[in-house]
């Protein structure tokens, strides 16, 4: 049965002492406390946000790819898919990000974004490399999804062609660039003087890069750039055209580089407010742990109990709540950063360990 779809959703948690506002159309989420108590620090009924890889087949073979993504990757089933949003819409998420791979490169991709937002009432976004946007899925994501996010790589020609396609037919377009030793020269220059190919987009968001996937090692980690101070300047400053957006893995760079009120930062919020899930059925707390950890097959019926239960979930959260940071003024806000990466943290404070101890663990 088709679901019929609010504009705006309004969700009360009075265990936990909050409230959620979703706008269906546009994607806008905030998470606001009853008065009298603190946010919260993670979210007992399940996760708000699932990204889900829903193949980690891809033709480009771009080197910044923390998945190794190539033509042999493997496509999650319809059935599969269908059995965890499933899941997912009775425990209230609310959107899911779907990735890959390039997502729009699964062939039943039109299927996947129309059953989740008909059949569950759920609001899809994905991320894409640019290639296989034919007709039908620019129209696709018009109609069923909150926003469409095409990552930068050069050549930018090619990049630059599928924004134009989006734009042009009011999809709600983003730009994913990530950010390292070397890229963060680019970004300040676009910054500066925005390219022709950035015109309509609706946010440049930036990414920190973590050492993992085919260019692990291979590249120099932002926080080795001479220039974080000039970039997080002209990043944090008010007279962009577009929206300036960051992941929650440059949060210890904004709370030391930048004058930005704390209340726009979100710390990590992998097993707190969000987790992942593989092609293969694997759940993890963040996406970039699937090459690292060992993850929790999600079958019917128990998305809930890996949530609750699984020995990863518990201890990511749990890294993050008591944060090894003690002494630092940031820590209530940043949560002590990355708990998988620590090398990639742009403050002076570094943990003493992370979720990398728990790699060589059986019994997960």
């Amino acid at each position: 049965m088709r679901v019929v779809e609010p504009t705006v959703v309004l969700r009360h948690h009075p265990e936990q002492h909050y409230s959620t506002i979703f706008n269906c159309r546009t994607g806008f989420f905030v998470r606001i406390e009853d008065s009298g108590y603190c946010e919260p620090k993670w979210a007992k009924l399940g996760p708000e946000l699932i990204d889900i890889s829903i193949t980690n087949w891809c033709d480009r073979g771009c080197a910044i790819c923390y998945r190794r993504s190539n033509t042999h990757g493997r496509h999650m089933s319809l059935l599969a898919y269908r059995s965890i949003l499933s899941q997912a819409a009775k425990i209230g998420v609310m959107q899911v990000a779907l990735g890959g791979g390039n997502p729009n490169q699964h062939p039943s991709f039109l299927k996947i974004l129309q059953v989740t937002r008909e059949d569950y009432g759920v609001v899809p976004t994905y991320t894409t490399n640019g290639r296989g946007l034919t007709r039908q899925i620019v129209e696709a994501s018009l109609k069923y999804c909150g926003a469409v996010a095409v990552t930068a790589h050069t050549p930018y020609n090619e990049m630059a062609s599928a924004v134009r396609r989006l734009v042009a037919a009011g999809v709600r377009t983003n730009v994913h660039f990530v950010l390292d030793e070397h890229s963060v020269n680019t970004a300040i220059k676009w910054l500066k003087a925005p390219p022709k190919l950035l015109d309509g987009i609706n946010a440049l968001v930036f990414l920190n890069y973590k050492p993992v996937g085919r260019m692990r090692n291979a590249r120099g980690l932002l926080r080795h750039s001479p220039r974080l101070q000039e970039f997080f300047q002209f990043a944090c400053s008010s007279n962009h055209r577009f929206r300036i957006g960051f992941d929650s893995c440059l949060v210890s760079g904004l709370t030391t580089f930048s004058r930005v009120n704390p209340v726009w930062f979100d710390a990590c919020e992998a097993a707190r407010f969000s987790m992942c899930i593989s092609e293969d059925s694997l759940a993890f707390p963040c996406s970039f742990m699937k090459s690292t950890l060992e993850g929790f097959r999600v079958e019917k019926g128990n998305l809930q109990k890996i949530w609750h239960k699984s020995l990863l979930f518990q201890k990511t959260r749990r890294l993050l709540f008591d944060s090894t940071c003690k002494g630092c003024p940031h820590s209530l806000v940043c949560m002590g950063g990355c708990p998988l990466f620590e090398e990639i943290n742009l403050c002076s404070v570094q943990r003493s360990h992370g979720l990398s101890s728990l790699a060589d663990r059986a019994g997960q």
